[in-house]
């Protein structure tokens, strides 16, 4: 029973899919946001010289970067209970079977890869430190770094989390039962990924360029999704990556502007191409080697791109 197949499960009308992505991007973008917007008008209210914010850098001006990322990361808080609401009511479809083909969770495959990816995307950066002194500066300050951790660790998980469970969980299995493939949702799932930072700084900084590497980031996040039949390394992955960037360093035209250990002060459009090909077509090809051999991995043309077919009773019966 592989990981679309999970789907079936619940109520799986095409139907229950898009209002379920209504009531998924209302929670995150309507009420989630609510606290953030509520909170730049009492700021805005408090000051009649201060006008409303347009973009991130002003608002974390307005707000201070920890109130904001805090307001930020709530709203994303807000997206995952309305993707866990929509399964369980709409879909009557459990959490588990949303996250994974076992019987249980498997906490090791998340750790593994947390600590994993935490290790090597930490030793980049420190390398490049190494390298090129000048582009950074010690942005250390204890008393504000401590409450960053505290914010990163409780809610940069759910922020991850719920892109995870959104993208490559309700999308992933939705779109796999109604189109019965898995190349198609593995393909829409990566591009929605990708476009939904569109809107980040980096885009404006570096160019369109960049989209390479959120796309091929939500490619290699489906293609473990699909093969190890569960989410579990995707949401330690992902997590690892967001909070040890948050922790670690920071940059101004970037959308985590933190009160971290570094800050980057290298020119973004100076940027070599290297930079944002070699992850996605070097290092994540090497992970995708190293977790096919930890875990066994095989058949990986009907993982990918075989077909969806409803399991037959006897599978139903196993299913859990």
């Amino acid at each position: 029973m592989d990981y679309i197949q999970q789907a079936y499960k619940g109520l799986h009308e095409s139907w229950r899919y898009l209002l379920g992505v209504v009531i998924i991007f209302s929670a995150w973008q309507l009420i989630g946001m609510i606290p953030l917007g509520a909170m730049l008008v009492l700021k805005i209210m408090g000051d009649s010289a201060v006008g409303m914010p347009t973009d991130i850098p002003q608002m974390i001006d307005l707000l201070g970067s920890n109130l904001f990322l805090f307001l930020m990361l709530l709203s994303f808080a807000f997206g995952l209970l309305g993707v866990f609401f929509t399964s369980k009511v709409l879909h009557k479809q459990s959490i588990k079977t949303l996250t994974t083909s076992r019987k249980k969770m498997d906490w090791k495959r998340f750790w593994f890869i947390f600590f994993l990816w935490g290790v090597v995307s930490s030793s980049f950066v420190l390398f490049d430190y190494y390298l090129s002194p000048e582009d950074y500066e010690i942005n250390f300050n204890l008393q504000p770094f401590l409450i960053l951790a505290a914010i990163g660790i409780l809610l940069i998980p759910l922020q991850t989390s719920f892109e995870e469970y959104f993208f490559r969980g309700y999308l992933m299995q939705g779109l796999g039962v109604v189109f019965k493939n898995k190349w198609l949702p593995l393909l829409i799932t990566s591009l929605g990924f990708g476009l939904m930072h569109i809107a980040n700084p980096e885009v404006d900084k570096l160019g369109p360029v960049i989209m390479v590497y959120y796309i091929g980031t939500g490619l290699f996040l489906g293609i473990i999704t699909l093969m190890d039949d569960g989410l579990e390394l995707a949401l330690g992955f992902h997590g690892a990556n967001n909070l040890f960037t948050a922790l670690l360093v920071t940059a101004d035209w970037t959308a985590f502007q933190t009160d971290s250990i570094l800050k980057d002060l290298s020119d973004p459009s100076e940027m070599g191409l290297a930079e944002i090909f070699v992850p996605v077509f070097i290092v994540f090809p090497i992970l995708l080697f190293i977790l096919s051999k930890k875990y066994n991995w095989s058949n990986w043309k009907d993982k990918l791109s075989g077909k969806v077919v409803e399991p037959s009773k006897e599978d139903y019966k196993i299913l859990d």
